[in-house]
Order: structure tokens, then sequence, then C-alpha cells
């Protein structure tokens, strides 16, 4: 007879070893556990109905016993150069943001980590919302199963990339942001690449520092914005505790134990930093490992002042950063014509709530 427990448990937030001990006190052979698992991980099943190779008693049990508290899709905007800005429902209700980016040579889901952020950059409007909580592996997790759904039935394409760029600073959450990687990459999860993941952090050297020790096998970007103390004070707020100097120092320890370059993400504001001046701080900066520098073309939002800056100051700055031995992108400004810049569409559901 199998029992029913009195409150129904997460079961994605549970792994293997402890899947298998329910299991077991259910009175169900262990290797269940991993056809379970592999329904869970592998295949991204949101409902115990989904497990065909398991007896309907079973699975009956599992859904009185055990809960999968499922990502879906509650609003989508679609851009006319085909990016997807997706807001996504948690099981609590809350909202996260999530956006597909189709290139001819790829295609990238941007995931949120955090309801909210809590680090209040100026020019960012997720900086003007509560954090309200952490996002769950398993909430990670699934923007990057239903993004990927999105690709393959808009773009007959699956995704190639994953960055974690969305609302949310990852570092600041950072066990469930590497348990979501650990089963985005895992061969019994979605067996993606590392190397296909970027994490992006505005900056906590701490726990740069703690990617170093833990051996990271993803990318790391971080959003400097600028080369300058005041500057960056200015607009991250974040800076006054993490210093350019702490910063590079926590790079480098970065670097010596994973031998991994670095990029920075640099947004180009209007007559803020956009000089040759500012240019020569980022040069400088460069110099600590070695990196490669995105200039972002900035989408305004109506929080903040900040507007792009003009394209001849964003070529001169690429320009003069080339000059000096720094691989530099450009990176344009997507999603124009729709609340693209992260955040916006997640302030705008949460005003309807």
């Amino acid at each position: 007879m199998l029992e029913k427990t009195e409150k129904k448990i997460d079961i994605r937030a549970l792994d293997l070893p402890q899947l298998q001990q329910h299991l077991t006190a259910m009175q169900q052979p262990t290797f269940r556990a991993k056809q379970i698992y592999q329904w869970l991980w592998e295949k991204s099943a949101v409902h115990f109905d989904e497990m065909s190779n398991l007896s309907k008693d079973l699975r009956k049990a599992l859904d009185e016993n055990f809960i999968i508290n499922a990502v879906q899709v509650n609003n989508s905007q679609f851009s006319n150069d085909h990016t997807i800005k997706n807001t996504f429902r948690l099981a609590d209700g809350n909202i996260v943001e999530g956006v597909l980016i189709p290139m001819d040579d790829r295609m990238t889901a941007c995931v949120s980590s955090q309801v909210g952020c809590s680090l209040t950059c100026k020019f960012c409007a997720t900086g003007y919302m509560e954090r309200k909580r952490n996002l769950n592996a398993d909430e990670i997790y699934d923007q990057v199963v239903l993004i990927d759904k999105q690709a393959k039935q808009n773009y007959n394409n699956p995704l190639t990339n994953i960055v974690y760029m969305g609302m949310g600073e990852p570092l600041l959450n950072y066990a469930n942001v590497m348990k979501s990687i650990e089963r985005i990459t895992a061969p019994d999860g979605l067996n993606m690449s590392y190397k296909r993941i970027t994490v992006s952090t505005a900056g906590i050297a701490k726990m740069i520092k703690k990617l170093g020790d833990d051996g990271a096998k993803f990318n790391l970007a971080l959003s400097l914005h600028a080369a300058d103390d005041k500057k960056r004070n200015e607009i991250m707020p974040i800076n006054e505790a993490n210093t350019l100097k702490a910063l590079a120092d926590a790079l480098k320890y970065y670097f010596a134990k994973t031998k991994n370059p670095v990029t920075y993400e640099y947004i180009v504001f209007n007559h803020f930093n956009d000089e040759l001046v500012d240019a020569m701080d980022l040069a400088k900066f460069c110099k600590h490992i070695p990196c490669k520098v995105n200039l972002i073309e900035y989408n305004p939002i109506s929080f903040a002042d900040f507007t792009n800056a003009e394209g001849d100051k964003i070529d001169a700055f690429a320009n003069y950063l080339k000059s000096q031995g720094i691989n530099t992108n450009i990176r344009r400004s997507r999603g124009k014509d729709i609340d693209a810049a992260c955040g916006q569409l997640a302030v705008k559901e949460e005003a309807k709530a």
C-alpha cells in the first residue's frame, strides 16, 4: 500500500539519493527513482501523468505525495527583429522574465535568477523593483526549457546558448544558479555544454573568487559600464563595496584558478561614459586578465534619464579599444519595438496584478 504524506514535497528539490530514499519509504524499488529523475530532468515532465513507463498506481501516489512547481509562460512579445520577450509566472504567482534572442549563428536564451533585484542599478528597470526572493534551480531550468520550445516552434532551431543576464544578480543566488547549471549540463539533464553558458554579474568580488575555488567551467561576464570608481558608484551602488580594485583582484584570482577569460559588458551612455578618456580607463582595466569587451547599445527605460550614445561615439570607442589590442564587439540593441530592456515587461505585469 502506497502511503500518502501530510504535505506535498517539491520533487525537483530532491537529488537522486534523496528521491531513492522516498521511493524506498513508499515500498518502491530504487530503480524507479532513476526513471522519475529522467522524466523530470531529461524529458522536462511537468505532470506525473506524463511518466508513461510508471504504473498508474505509482503515478497517483507521486501526485499525492509530491509536487512539480512548473513555470508557465504568462505573456510574450514578438519583436520585428524576431526577439521574443516573455514573462513567466511561477507557481507562487510571482513574475520573472526570459528572452529568446535569435541570430544567424545561434539561438540564445536570456534567463532570470531572482524575482526582482536588490542592487538598484540606476539604468536597469529591474533595479527599481523589490527583490522578493531567489529562484530555485528548477525555476531557472524551466525558463531554458520553455525558451527552447519557442526557438523550435518559431524558428525550427534549438537553443545553442544560455546567458544569465535577466532579472536578478546570479551570484547572490549562488547555490541555485550552480545547481541549475549542473542540471542543464548534466548527461542526465539537458546535456548542454558549459561553454555555451554565460553567467553575468554586476560584480560581487568574494563570489567571483568562489567561482574560481569551485572551478567554474562556464563563461563569466562582468557588467562593468564604467572603469572609473566615481562614475561606477553613481550608476551601480554595489561598486562602493566592490571597488574596481577589489574586482580586479578577484578576477585575477578567478583567472589563476580557471584560466577562463572574462567578458566585460559596457553599456555606452550618452554624455556619461562615452568619451575617449572612458575608453582609456576601460583599456587599462582590461590589462588585468585576458578578456573581451562587448559594447552594448542601451534600451532606454521610463525610470531613468539615460540614453544611448551616438553611433559615431560608440564606433570611436570601439576603435580605440581595438587599437589597444582588445577584442571588442558592438552588441546592437534588440527588441527596440517591444519592452526589451531587462525588467520592463515584468514591471508592467506586476502593475496589472
